[in-house]
């Protein structure tokens, strides 16, 4: 479904990916770990066209590498970025509404059952939304554009744990549903709960790509690469 093959990805002069390879099949969640600047955000990035980047990213055999952002988005992949992105002045409703494409199980009425906290304030804008109601709305929004890849950045970053819970909840949904997810996440405990299979990165390569349970007994790995 998607292959990355020996990506590179540059900020500027900055060589940041070196080489990065890995697949995700469909209805897999693939959870991406590692410590903060070991390239995770930028990878996500890279998918979505948002920085320049060498190598090969192929979607259903097509190549999305030097594709703007907006034409890697309607081919089915969704990206929730670790800044939220939502539209701040306009209403939770009027955000979903800008995501919605396509046809599918995600209509207002399964976000609004999945974040009740969002059907409540349907009509308050995005703005004034406490941090976990905009993460909410965030992966809400994407997930109203039907996607078959959903690429999230730090979704738990900062939230409370009931609405860590809430966002768990939506990624064992969309398993069952066979969305693939590329889940960025520096909670381990969640991450390798919701994951088929676990990416470890550092200093911009993958150093581990197995299991959970792989990872959970290779304790070089976790000290060398995850543990602070």
């Amino acid at each position: 479904m998607l292959q990355v093959q020996n990506l590179r990805a540059f900020y500027g002069p900055a060589h940041v990916l070196h080489g990065v390879s890995f697949a995700i099949q469909p209805g897999e969640t693939v959870a991406l770990l590692g410590r903060n600047g070991a390239g995770r955000s930028t990878t996500a990035k890279a998918l979505m066209g948002l920085v320049r980047c060498e190598g090969s990213i192929l979607w259903r055999g097509q190549q999305l590498v030097g594709q703007p952002p907006y034409a890697i988005a309607q081919q089915g992949i969704a990206y929730v970025a670790e800044a939220r992105d939502i539209f701040p002045r306009l209403s939770v409703h009027h955000n979903l509404l800008l995501g919605q494409k396509g046809t599918g199980p995600w209509t207002f009425d399964a976000v609004y059952t999945l974040f009740p906290h969002l059907k409540a304030r349907q009509h308050t804008p995005g703005g004034v939304l406490s941090g976990g109601e905009q993460q909410m709305l965030a992966l809400a929004r994407a997930l109203m554009g039907n996607p078959q890849l959903l690429v999230i950045d730090e979704p738990t970053e900062g939230l409370a744990p009931q609405v860590v819970e809430q966002v768990a909840a939506a990624l064992r949904l969309l398993k069952t549903q066979g969305v693939a997810v590329l889940l960025v996440e520096q909670k381990q405990a969640l991450a390798l709960e919701v994951a088929d299979r676990v990416l470890v990165m550092g200093r911009g390569r993958i150093v581990l790509d197995g299991s959970p349970q792989q990872l959970l007994s290779d304790a070089a790995v976790r000290r060398e690469w995850l543990e602070a």
